[in-house]
C-alpha cells in the first residue's frame, strides 16, 4: 500500500519536482535522498575518470583503501594529540619514503605528508629560500628550471622568487645539463629538475645536472642545491628503474617532492616532501603549536586536513612492499609500451615518449607526422565522443608552434582497454579523413590553446595497428 505519510517513490519527493538550487543559499530543506539524487545525477555529466588519460591522478583504488578512507573521514591529521596513531602512521610513511629515495639516515631526516606534490614542492622551495637567506643571500632570489608544472609559477609569484626557465632549443624537450650553469648566479637558491615532465612524461637528467653544478662550484665557488620535482617519477623509478640515479644518492639533492596520489597509488589528496638531512629543513619553517591539549611540530602550508590519505598511503606501502610495487609499476609500463607500439604502427605519429622506464613515467606522448590529414585538437575532440579524455596542447612558448598529445597510463588501465582505445582512435581518424577540409577550432573549443589546422588529405589511409 502507498505510504500515507508521503510519496513512496524517490522521484516523487518534493525536492525533485523543481530545479536544483544554483544561485543564492537555499531557503528550505529537502529529504537527504532527494539531495543525494540531485548531486549524483548531475555528476553523471562528468567524464569517466578511468577513461581520462589526461590526468596523472589515481582513478582506481581497492576496497580496503576505500574502507580506510571512509573510516578516517572524521580524523584531522593535525590533531596529533587526539589521533596519536594517525600521527605515528604518517611518521612511518615519512621514514619509508626517505628510505625509498635513499636518504642517508631515514630515521632522522625531516619530512611530511601533504595534500599533494604542489604543496610539497612549495615547502621544498621555501626551505631552499630560507637556507639561502641564512647563508647571507640578499636581493631577489631565483631558481632555475626547465618546462615546469604551474605550481612552480605559483611558488615564484606567491613567495617573491624569480623563476628562470631555460628555453627549449633545437630538438630538446627537457632542461639539459649543459644549459644550466649560464642561468645560475649568487642569488640562485636551487635548480629544479622535473623527474617526469608534465608536457611529455620524460625524465630530466638529475645526475647530469648535479655534475654540472659540481663543476660550477669548482670554477666559481657557487654551491647551488637541487630540489627534485618527482611528482610522478618518485614512485616509479625506485621500482622500475632502480639503477637510475636521481635521488639522495646525489649529495647535491637536498629535497624531493612527490604525489602519493599519482604513481604512489594513493587516493587524491596525498603528497610527500622529504629533506636529505634534518639540517636541510630550516628551523624557522617549523612551528611548535599548542593545540587541543597537545604540542606538535608542523611545517605544512595548511592546517586542518583529513588523515585518511596518509593512512591509506601507509596501507599501500605495507600491502605491496618493494616487490608488489615493482610488479604493479612494471605492469603499467608494459601497458604504456603496448599503446606506444599500437600508435607507432598507425604510421602517422612520431613518438616522443614510448613508455621506456629509464626515460620517463608511465605515459606515452606523440606528435603528428607532416603528411597527416587532420590536427590533434580535432582528434582529441573526436575521441571525446567515445568517452576518451586525451588532451592535445602546444609545447612551452619557445616551442609553442608544435602540438602534441599525451596519454598517462595509470593503475587500472589494462591491455584490453588500450586495444579499445586504439580501435576508437582508428575510427576517429577515418571520420576525420572523410571531412573535405579540417575546420580550425577556436581557442575556447581547443580548451584554451591555439593551433594551426592542417589541410585535410582525403586520400590518406589509416593502417591498422
Amino acid at each position: 500500500m502507498p505510504d500515507t505519510e508521503g510519496p513512496d517513490d524517490l522521484f516523487a519527493l518534493p525536492g525533485l519536482s523543481r530545479t536544483a538550487p544554483k544561485g543564492g543559499f537555499p531557503a528550505s530543506e529537502m529529504f537527504p535522498q532527494a539531495a543525494y539524487e540531485i548531486v549524483h545525477d548531475e555528476l553523471m555529466l562528468d567524464g569517466v575518470s578511468r577513461m581520462n588519460l589526461a590526468t596523472f591522478c589515481t582513478t582506481w583504488v581497492d576496497d580496503q583503501a576505500r574502507r580506510l578512507m571512509a573510516e578516517c573521514l572524521d580524523k584531522n591529521i593535525v590533531d596529533k594529540d587526539e589521533y596519536p596513531q594517525t600521527a605515528e602512521l604518517e611518521r612511518r610513511g615519512v621514514r619509508m619514503v626517505a628510505d625509498l629515495w635513499r636518504a642517508p639516515d631515514p630515521a632522522t631526516t625531516h619530512g611530511t605528508s601533504t595534500t599533494g606534490s604542489s604543496e610539497a614542492a612549495m615547502l621544498g622551495g621555501l626551505a631552499a629560500k630560507f637556507r639561502w637567506r641564512k647563508r647571507g643571500g640578499s636581493g631577489t632570489p631565483n631558481f632555475v628550471c626547465g618546462p615546469v608544472q604551474v605550481c612552480w609559477e605559483k611558488f615564484a609569484r606567491y613567495f617573491d622568487v624569480e623563476i628562470r626557465q631555460i628555453p627549449l632549443r633545437a630538438d630538446r624537450l627537457t632542461m639539459h645539463p649543459d644549459d644550466v650553469a649560464a642561468h645560475c648566479d649568487e642569488n640562485t637558491i636551487m635548480v629544479v629538475p622535473t623527474f617526469g615532465q608534465t608536457f611529455t612524461g620524460l625524465f630530466e637528467d638529475v645526475a647530469g645536472i648535479s655534475a654540472t653544478l659540481d663543476t660550477l662550484q669548482q670554477t666559481s665557488g657557487l654551491d647551488i642545491p637541487i630540489h627534485v620535482d618527482a611528482a610522478s617519477g618518485g614512485f616509479l623509478a625506485p621500482f622500475a628503474a632502480p639503477d637510475l640515479v636521481w635521488d639522495f644518492r646525489l649529495p647535491r639533492v637536498k629535497s624531493i617532492n612527490a604525489s602519493g596520489h599519482k604513481t604512489g597509488l594513493a587516493p587524491l589528496g596525498s603528497g610527500w616532501a622529504i629533506w636529505r638531512d634534518a639540517g636541510d629543513l630550516p628551523e624557522e619553517l617549523i612551528f611548535d603549536v599548542d593545540y587541543l591539549g597537545g604540542s606538535m611540530a608542523t611545517f605544512n602550508l595548511n592546517f586542518s586536513r583529513p588523515g585518511g590519505q596518509a593512512i591509506t598511503q601507509y596501507y599501500d606501502f605495507i600491502r605491496l612492499g618493494r616487490t608488489g610495487y615493482a610488479r604493479v609499476q612494471s605492469t603499467i609500463y608494459r601497458v604504456a609500451q603496448h599503446l606506444a607500439a599500437g600508435l607507432r604502427g598507425l604510421g602517422v605519429f612520431e613518438m616522443i615518449h614510448d613508455g621506456d622506464p629509464r626515460r620517463g613515467i608511465t605515459a606515452v606522448s606523440w606528435r603528428l607526422t607532416s603528411d597527416s590529414g587532420f590536427n590533434l585538437y580535432d582528434l582529441s575532440d573526436r575521441l571525446r565522443t567515445r568517452g576518451w579524455l586525451i588532451a592535445a596542447y602546444p609545447l612551452p612558448p619557445d616551442r609553442g608552434d608544435e602540438t602534441i598529445m599525451r596519454a598517462v597510463i595509470r593503475h587500472g588501465f589494462t591491455v584490453d582497454m588500450t586495444d579499445l582505445l586504439l580501435e576508437d582512435l582508428i575510427r576517429c581518424m577515418k571520420q576525420l579523413e572523410r571531412r573535405p577540409f579540417s575546420s580550425p577550432l577556436t581557442r575556447a573549443e581547443a580548451g584554451g590553446f591555439t593551433h594551426d589546422a592542417k589541410a585535410a588529405v582525403p586520400d590518406a589511409k589509416i593502417s591498422p595497428p
